[in-house]
This record gives C-alpha cells, structure tokens and sequence, in this order.
C-alpha cells in the first residue's frame, strides 16, 4: 500500500473479516489460548498490561493539534512583527525556538525517508513526540515570549507605572522561571515522558564521565554547542538580575571580572561535555576513533576561547592567534562531519563521492549539504576577520550566524542519523536487541501523542 500510495486497508480488512481465517472458530480458540498463555508468562497473569502489549490501541490524529499550531503561529508571526519594530535585542527565546521548528523539520524529514529515529533515540514505544507537536510547542513558546516581552517594553515606555518599574522588571525572570517549571513539572501532563527524557539526557551530558555515552546523550550535548548565544544570554539573565539590580545599574555586567571570565566558560561548557563523552566512550570501547573525536572537540574549545579573547582584548596578537586556530578547527569539524557522522565522500563507493546506500533520490541533495555544510562551517570566521568586532552582548551580525549555526546543525541531524540508520541496518552493530513487534502503551501519555498511522 505504501508503494501504491493506495488506501486500501478498509477493503483489505473486509475480505480478511470475511475469509475462513477471520471467522473460523478455530482461529479464535488459537488466538484466545496464546493470550491466556502470553499474559501468564511475560506479564505476571495481568491480563490489562497483557492486552495492553497484545492489542495495541491506535493512535488518533488530534485535530486540536492542528487549530492550536495555526493560532499560535499566527499570533508568534504578529507578536514578531511588533518586536521587529521596536528593534530590541532579546534572542534567548529565538534561539530555543528556532531550534525546536529545526528539530520537528528533522522529525518530519526522517519519517518521510523511513528513518528510524525512534529505535535510534531509544524513545519508549508510543511515547515520542511527532512533528506537529514539536511545532505546537516552539509555537507555543515563541508568543509566550514575546507576548512578555511587549508587555515588558510597554510597561517601560509608559510614564506613569515608572514607580513600579522595578516590580515590573522581574517579568523576563518570571518567564523563565515558567518555562523551567514546565520543562520540570511532575504531573502527567504536556509530554511528560518527552521532557523527563530530554532532563536524563542533559543530566547524563553534564555529568558526562560517569555514565556510558549512548546516542541521546551526545546527540543532545551536540545540539547544546550550537547553542553558545542562548547559554551567554542565560549568563547576562543572572548577571542582570543580581550584580546590576543590586547596584541600581551603576555597573554593567561587561564591566564585572567576574562575568567577563563565565563568558569564557559559557562559551566552552557544551564542547567540553563532548569532549569528556569522547574521554569516556575511549577508554570503554578502546577505539581510537574516540580519541581522534575528542581532539577536535578539544581544538574546538581552544579556538572558542582564543576567539572570546579577541572579542574582548580587540588586539592584533589575539586576531591572529583567534584566525589560525579558527581555521584549524573548522578543517576538522568539516571533516568530521562529511568523512564520519555523514559517511560521505567513500573512495570505493557505488555513488560517486557519496556512499553505497542512500534514503534520498536525487544525489545532488548530499552535495548541497556538503557545499552548506562548509559554508556555514567557515562563516564563523567573519567575527575574526572583522576588525570593529560586536559588542560583549552581540549585534545583528552575531544574532544571524547564530542562527545559521543552528540551521546548519538541523542539516547535520538530518544526514547523521540517516548513516547510523543505514549502519544499524547493514551492520547491526549499534543495539544489542531488536525491539519486539508489540507496541507499549502509556496511559500517561494518551492525550500527549499523535497518530502513527502514516507511517
């Protein structure tokens, strides 16, 4: 049916109902027998969680996924016209929100070429979120924010609330507090087991040497490096809201030691999470791919800091030093991802420059990523070449390669979970098990997954 593009269940199923195998008696004696016999011996003669595995209920397709998708985007596309307007620079939540459309992209990309992101994430059965929820809640927080934010700014311009200014203020940090607490709330509601599962994942990334590595946990801590803006606006939050609060605005936050030196270590947190992961996956599995990984996230971490340097010192010395070791790792981290993570550009492979097997047609989509992929790699490179450099908090310049940055981690999702697919498939070398063709149903999460029908 998938190869017809033809809907042909509801007839297939007539016949099956009314051939000897749908009414026979016999069959329905067999069937009720292996119930009986698979609910006493793999589920501790619990007939519900029994059934639960046997007969799998089908998902739905909610429709209010859909009109709450629409409302929010339409009310995020007017709330950004208004910020737009007022030429504000607030892009911690611009971040996190492009990130999140980027990601529920790559969901709808990896189901349409058959990629089983699920059994590679590791997600429990049933449990995952598709595309259309990720896209319902990047929506969903980009009009909270910046329905904050223009109530923040009106409230600012209007004169006559200047006494409860102060009060007023606390609203950036009342949003994040709220996101944090949804993010973290307990009660089985809004995708539970998706953000208990995002929070193991971030815990295992920053306590990286002590647990063993698998694909979510570096998957994620990869995803963290292209967010280096959003961690720095974190750092500015704190530092607003404690040292400038408490000295009236005195004193900026560039002007503190203090800050300028987490600016510096900020920068360099997810790189170091990889690294150690890498450290970690070395000394287990003694292959010394791990090692060579390692290096370029190490590369990686002295280029960041060099080039923080210069942002700040603005010498020659540092430009230079900032340009090499810039240059060095981006050859390296391109490397990687098109040799390694992509599995492209094989010597001996039946697709010219490509590699034996690919999920997408048209070939010269894998040499448009690789020609983006370097691009985007060495556009960093601007904020070392540029001699009058952006200012401690950033400009417009920064905002856009951030942005890029991200979209171009989108793309390398893409391509790298397409060759652990194609390896896990003609290796099985990844998973020691192979899941069982029984779906897992959560009753925790029965108004929080769409329907998988399509697939």
């Amino acid at each position: 049916m998938q190869i017809t593009s033809r809907r042909a269940a509801s007839s297939y199923m007539k016949i099956v109902d009314n051939s000897y195998i749908g009414s026979s008696d016999e069959v329905t004696t067999l069937m009720d027998r292996v119930e009986v016999t698979f609910i006493k011996h793999f589920s501790n003669s619990n007939r519900r969680e029994g059934m639960k595995l046997l007969r799998p209920k089908q998902r739905r397709e909610k429709h209010r996924i859909t009109f709450f998708s629409g409302f929010f985007s339409g009310c995020s596309i007017a709330l950004l016209v208004g910020v737009t307007l007022l030429i504000e620079d607030r892009n911690f939540y611009a971040y996190i929100v492009l990130h999140m459309l980027v990601y529920a992209a790559n969901i709808y990309f990896w189901r349409r070429y058959k990629i089983n992101y699920r059994f590679i994430f590791g997600f429990e059965q049933g449990t995952e979120l598709g595309y259309r929820e990720v896209f319902l809640l990047s929506n969903g927080l980009a009009m909270l924010a910046l329905g904050t934010f223009l109530v923040h700014l009106y409230i600012k311009m209007d004169s006559r609330k200047k006494d409860y200014k102060t009060y007023f203020d606390l609203l950036p940090l009342g949003l994040v507090i709220v996101v944090l607490f949804i993010v973290c709330c307990p009660f089985s509601n809004l995708y539970r087991s998706s953000r208990f599962f995002l929070i193991k994942c971030l815990f295992h990334c920053i306590c990286a040497p002590f647990y063993k590595v698998t694909l979510p946990d570096f998957f994620l801590a990869d995803q963290l490096t292209s967010q280096i803006q959003a961690i720095r606006s974190l750092e500015y939050y704190i530092c607003f809201y404690t040292w400038e609060k408490l000295s009236q605005r005195r004193t900026k936050c560039s002007n503190h030691d203090a800050y300028n030196i987490f600016y510096f270590i900020v920068a360099v947190i997810p790189y170091w999470f990889r690294f150690l992961q890498c450290v970690r996956r070395l000394f287990e599995e003694k292959d010394i791919a791990h090692g060579y990984n390692g290096l370029r996230y190490f590369l990686t971490i002295v280029a960041v800091v060099i080039r923080t340097a210069f942002e700040l010192k603005k010498q020659l010395t540092w430009q230079v030093l900032a340009l090499v070791s810039s240059v060095i790792a981006t050859m390296f981290n391109t490397y990687w991802d098109i040799f390694i993570d992509w599995g492209l550009l094989q010597r001996k492979s039946r697709n010219l420059f490509l590699r034996d097997k690919l999920l997408v047609s048209h070939k010269s989509v894998y040499f448009a990523a690789m020609i983006l992929d370097i691009l985007l790699r060495f556009a960093w490179l601007q904020v070392v070449l540029v001699v009058n450099v952006h200012s401690l908090r950033g400009t417009t310049i920064s905002s856009i390669f951030s942005c890029l940055e991200i979209l171009r981690r989108g793309m390398w999702n893409f391509f790298r979970l397409e060759n652990e697919h194609l390896n896990n498939v003609g290796k099985y070398r990844a998973f020691k098990s192979v899941p069982l063709p029984f779906n897992y149903y959560d009753d925790d999460d029965d108004d929080d997954d769409d329907d998988d029908k399509d697939d």
